[in-house]
């Protein structure tokens, strides 16, 4: 594996560490209490910061096969997702809220463990032909999504997420 994989294996077993040591420092009142910046609580925005990981198990063969049809065509699927930001934030947000009540504070963590254990070895597979494929992104559905991005990117991708996310816990007091 080359350098930028193993950083990126290596920020996915941070990323666990980190979520390991939220759910273990956090009461249950700081989990239901609302995150910073979000309308999201605690516990609903750790579960989204692992909603990151569990996207990329699809964005993997996702970019695989867009980025081998004609690149007008993958411009036009980037250029149609962007349109449904609004139906996407909407399932976005409602989705983590949702989630959040069978992936809580009990089950995420081997969630997020499992996940990036499952990236991490698909990621050591990947040839650097295949980590460089390209697929054009919808901007607008993430601060993260480039208009163009590789598939290292696309695994590097949930660690920002979750790293950007982390600043908005409010776990330091009791809410």
């Amino acid at each position: 594996m080359d350098v930028r994989g193993e950083r990126t294996t290596a920020d996915y077993r941070r990323a666990c560490r980190e979520l390991d040591a939220y759910l273990a420092g956090a009461t249950p009142a700081q989990l239901k209490a609302r995150s910073a910046g979000t309308r999201w609580s605690n516990e609903e925005l750790l579960f989204h910061m692992v909603f990151g990981y569990l996207v990329v198990r699809t964005l993997v063969p996702l970019v695989k096969a867009v980025s081998r049809l004609p690149r007008p065509w993958g411009r036009a699927f980037a250029r149609a997702l962007d349109a449904s930001t609004g139906p996407f934030d909407t399932v976005n947000f409602w989705g983590s809220r949702a989630a959040a009540l069978v992936f809580n504070r009990r089950r995420m963590a081997r969630k997020m463990h499992a996940t990036t254990r499952h990236l991490a070895a698909a990621l050591e597979r990947e040839s650097p032909a295949s980590l460089a494929r390209t697929m054009d992104f919808p901007g607008r559905w993430d601060p993260f999504f480039r208009p163009s991005m590789t598939l290292a990117d696309v695994y590097a991708y949930p660690t920002l997420h979750f790293d950007f996310h982390a600043k908005q816990l409010s776990l330091g007091a009791d809410g």
